[in-house]
């Protein structure tokens, strides 16, 4: 077994993209002027980079085998979830060092057919050495549709916000509309320098991809949840842990649904949707104290 990759980068805790995600939020009421503590996956954004566009395969992604990653048989990749330890505030405007390390990929059976797994655990630390955050995204690899569905072009009307007010619930939730359009995920993408066509380019996504339409990004709808969260009263968590479950479209109805406790439980769901399969496209865990992180297998998107 060969010695995973790893690459290391000095970087800039931009606050053109952290002022450009709290736009697309919605965010008013934080303090994110230089110096101020960058709030939970808003580094997704913050300390994003562009690939080499000569390094892109066909949909968008960086292609298998190239940078650090590991060279796979499966062509599809999603961002199935992941685990984050947060040791200290990453300040906007802060100099940080991010070392990036893949794992070697591991083959398992899903609901769909043959998965294969790849880690890339990340750690973020300022110019001392001091570290102030761990994370482990899981990344999955499938095999592509069978067949493309191609249907016609209906696209989603802008949304007046992403986020709507919240409004209690049952049994002490607080849930909130999430709205998405295309402007919305094109934005997204550009902030956290997300190539992906599956997000922006809707005759790929449909065509080829064989999708009905725009996929919302899974790493958008866990910052949707942890802002939520944050809006219901949550505090600033230990450890987050975020897994997608299934794919949610653009324009497609939506609630952000935050139940507070011992820890936060956060999840996206479609209204009206009995089958649970079919209703939950997100989850979030905030927790409050440190907890071993776990693995995260799921056919989410990114």
């Amino acid at each position: 077994m060969s010695t995973p990759r790893e690459s290391v980068a000095d970087l800039v805790v931009d606050p053109v993209a952290v002022a450009g995600l709290a736009g697309l939020l919605g965010t008013t009421d934080l303090d994110l002027r230089a110096g101020a503590a960058l709030p939970p996956l808003w580094h997704w954004a913050a300390l994003a980079r562009w690939p080499d566009p000569r390094m892109l395969g066909p949909d968008g992604h960086p292609r298998r085998g190239t940078g650090i990653m590991p060279e796979v048989a499966l062509p599809r990749r999603m961002f199935g979830g992941g685990n984050l330890t947060f040791h200290a505030p990453i300040p906007v405007g802060g100099e940080v060092t991010v070392t990036s390390r893949a794992s070697e990929p591991r083959e398992r059976a899903g609901r769909s057919g043959p998965l294969i797994l790849v880690d890339l655990t990340v750690a973020v630390h300022d110019r001392t050495g001091s570290l102030l955050l761990e994370e482990i995204q899981n990344l999955v690899y499938t095999n592509a549709r069978a067949e493309s569905v191609r249907v016609e072009p209906s696209p989603a009307p802008l949304a007046d916000e992403l986020i709507g007010s919240a409004r209690d619930g049952a049994e002490g939730e607080t849930r909130s509309d999430l709205r998405t359009d295309p402007v919305r995920l094109a934005r997204f993408s550009a902030l956290t320098a997300n190539s992906h066509r599956i997000h922006t380019d809707w005759p790929y996504a449909t065509g080829v991809e064989g999708y009905p339409g725009l996929v919302v990004h899974g790493p958008l709808m866990a910052i949707a949840l942890a802002e939520a969260g944050r809006r219901a009263g949550a505090s600033p968590p230990r450890t987050l842990r975020h897994r997608g479950l299934a794919p949610l479209f653009c324009g497609e109805p939506a609630e952000l649904v935050a139940r507070p406790g011992a820890s936060t439980l956060l999840e996206v769901v479609s209204p009206g949707i009995a089958d649970a399969a079919s209703r939950v496209h997100a989850r979030v865990e905030l927790d409050y104290g440190l907890r071993e992180p776990h693995e995260n297998c799921t056919e989410g998107e990114s």
